[in-house]
């Protein structure tokens, strides 16, 4: 049976978290000064910090932390928040300042960090029946997004993450439903809907008990036919597919959605090619794909952690040699840190095509750099001279105006650009294309 329990993992470490009052403890393995540690503390104040014992003991290279890409991706760095605000909130920390000073600071920080990009919390929140789904992301016409109340975690955060608000405990930022009434009407009145995103957060924080409340319904639509699981598990805790307590339970779920006839992916968040080396995580994606359900692989270019042709390149192989599919590429969102992990759209490309240049054909499924912009996900597909002037060429893989799909169009040369809403149109027009303007 696909899911026989692997008896090399019976005696799987438990899973311990750590989270901002164990983080002075950890940086003790780092080479840091008493201020250096307070800034890295001052972020952990307003930008989530949540880590567990298997990224720290497994996945980090403390030799060479602070420069390890993964204690980069799952530590918090001083460069996070701009200089004016690091101060505010070092200050506060030093002085022992009352726990609502600390709180208010960090908030009126956060806001100004752009918490909810692209439109979250207004253009793709669906209604039905006059009522807002607060928990639900429709911005194309076939796919709606869900997300879990009870999964609006992650094993362990990355320091990037664009959906840093779901984990700050301000529950005005956070997206999450436990109505799966309401989601399940939603998509019955909604058929052109043929794909839904099992999101967060990350859902395989969850018990499978409680995923089945979520996954079942959906097979009960007709309409819906793929099922996705947005998450980080086989890279930040494996064991989840392999020796938890309910792991089998999991992949004889997995079994089932693949029975009924739908397409089940696990849309697996890998980022440096250090996180495939720990033999767990192959046993992981192994069980997974025994259960007939497909691995896509995709995760941000970030600088620091990434932003090299080797690494990527690396990684497309290594998880194409697992069995995965090399998915997409993203360019690091308008949000929260992008400040400091953003990377200039013309260098982005140029990592992707070097690393692209360097796979076998089976990794060249892979899309990018692509930016999930408020129109869509916009790709850029490289730098031309056109008419005399050096332009980006991109074009839309999705977008909410599907007649913009896959039509290309031209952005002025900017090498600092760092966004979509950083560029012009090309050759002094006022818009990129009809209904796509600039940002």
């Amino acid at each position: 049976m696909s899911s026989a329990h692997h008896p090399a993992f019976d005696k799987s470490p438990r899973f311990r978290a750590f989270t901002p009052r164990d983080l002075d403890g950890l940086l003790g393995r780092v080479r840091l000064t008493p201020d250096q540690r307070l800034d890295l503390r001052a972020v952990s104040a307003v930008l989530p910090f949540r880590t567990n014992s298997y990224v720290v003991d497994e996945l980090i290279d403390w030799t060479a932390a602070p420069d390890d890409p993964i204690f980069r991706l799952t530590f918090p760095q001083a460069g996070m928040l701009p200089a004016p605000e690091l101060r505010r909130m070092a200050g506060l920390l030093a002085e022992d300042a009352p726990r609502a000073d600390v709180l208010r600071a960090a908030h009126e920080i956060r806001m100004r960090l752009n918490p909810h990009p692209s439109g979250q919390l207004d253009a793709n929140v669906p209604v039905h029946e006059g009522r807002r789904l607060t928990g639900l992301q429709h911005k194309y016409p076939e796919t709606v997004l869900i997300f879990p109340r009870p999964g609006q975690t992650c094993h362990a955060y990355c320091t990037y993450c664009f959906r840093w608000p779901q984990f700050v405990g301000e529950a005005d930022l956070r997206i999450a439903t436990d109505d799966i009434a309401a989601t399940t009407a939603y998509l019955r009145a909604h058929p052109e809907v043929t794909s839904a995103l099992i999101t967060g957060g990350d859902p395989l924080v969850m018990s499978t008990e409680v995923l089945r409340r979520y996954v079942e319904p959906l097979l009960e639509i007709d309409s819906i036919r793929s099922i996705r699981l947005g998450t980080k598990s086989l890279a930040f805790w494996p064991y989840r597919f392999v020796s938890d307590r309910d792991a089998d339970d999991l992949l004889r779920l997995l079994e089932k959605v693949v029975a009924s006839g739908r397409h089940l992916a696990l849309m697996a968040h890998f980022t440096h090619p250090q996180e495939l080396r720990p033999p767990v995580v192959r046993q992981a994606m192994r069980r997974v794909r025994d259960t007939g359900a497909v691995i896509r692989c995709q995760g941000p270019l970030v600088a620091g952690i990434n932003d090299s042709a080797e690494a990527w390149a690396e990684l497309w192989d290594e998880t194409t040699t697992l069995g995965a599919v090399p998915y997409y590429q993203f360019v690091e969102r308008d949000t929260g840190p992008q400040g400091y992990f953003g990377v200039p759209l013309v260098r982005c490309h140029e990592i992707f095509r070097e690393a692209y240049a360097r796979v076998s054909g089976l990794a060249r499924t892979v899309r990018g750099p692509v930016m999930s912009a408020m129109p869509g996900k916009v790709c850029v597909d490289g730098v031309a001279e056109v008419a005399g002037e050096k332009v980006f060429v991109l074009h839309l893989i999705q977008a909410r105006a599907p007649d913009l799909v896959d039509r290309p169009f031209f952005a002025a040369y900017d090498e600092g650009a760092t966004w979509f809403t950083d560029l012009k149109p090309a050759f002094g027009a006022g818009e990129f294309l009809p209904g796509l303007e600039a940002g």
